[in-house]
């Protein structure tokens, strides 16, 4: 930390020079706050900067607890900040990223852990492995939606397994038309899991293995097949996800 520059650096909200201070923070009563902030700075609503890949070696410390903070908080926001496999910076920082890599597969190992976090754990693997896609993406898994086109008709589809329900609307089910009880909805029906393939069948896996039974029976949803409502279209789930492109 003492060899960067931090006042040449920029971030979200512009000069990098409080980095080192909320690093500093961590390890007391406002580390929630701290991490916001760190979040908000490094990795804002998923853009990063040179300040977010200089804070990479500082994550690393605290990801392996040669530095005070939260590991599980400094395995995630890494793995958001070198998610982009085009990055160049990847190569700069790859023996952190491996180091991560680590750190993050014996992380979604642990026991206890909330849905939630395994999920963002997961993702955060995905990331360092270069599995860009489904790293940005995952987090759906925790919203317990997901939005596609009908591949047919092009309407804008929800795709929802929880605690609404599993089905496909057209339009949003919470606070718009389709969320009326007379409103058209498709089937949703999960991949059985012996059936899956690639990374569907290994994430599925990996919640199976781990005993996150909630993560594993969301994952056959989110990799099984639905039902457009407005023209009975039968669809890949994952597959319309992979199209819009997220």
């Amino acid at each position: 930390m003492t060899t960067i520059d931090w006042h040449e650096l920029t971030h979200a909200y512009g000069s990098a020079e409080d980095i080192p201070g909320l690093f500093q923070r961590l390890g007391g009563a406002e580390d929630d706050e701290v991490w916001q902030e760190l979040w908000s700075s490094l990795c804002h609503q998923g853009s990063v900067y040179d300040a977010s890949w200089a804070a990479v070696p500082r994550l690393t410390d605290i990801a392996r607890g040669t530095a005070p903070g939260d590991r599980h908080q400094a395995v995630v926001l890494a793995g958001s900040i070198v998610v982009d496999t085009d990055d160049p910076r990847r190569e700069e920082y790859a023996s952190e990223i491996a180091e991560l890599l680590g750190v993050a597969r014996a992380s979604v190992a642990e026991p206890g852990l909330s849905a939630d976090l395994f999920v963002y754990l997961l993702a955060a693997v995905l990331s360092f492995e270069g599995e860009e896609f489904w790293a940005e993406t995952l987090e759906g898994v925790n919203g317990e939606e997901y939005e596609v086109e009908c591949p047919e008709c092009e309407a804008g589809l929800f795709v929802a397994f929880g605690q609404f329900g599993t089905f496909v609307s057209v339009g949003d089910y919470v606070t718009g038309p389709a969320k009326e009880s007379t409103a058209p909805r498709g089937e949703l029906t999960p991949a059985a899991p012996g059936e899956l393939t690639g990374i569907g069948a290994r994430l599925h896996g990996a919640a199976v293995a781990h005993g996150q039974e909630a993560v594993a029976r969301a994952l056959t949803h989110v990799f099984g097949r639905g039902r457009c409502p407005a023209c009975a279209t039968e669809f890949e789930v994952a597959r319309q996800i992979e199209e819009l492109g997220y």
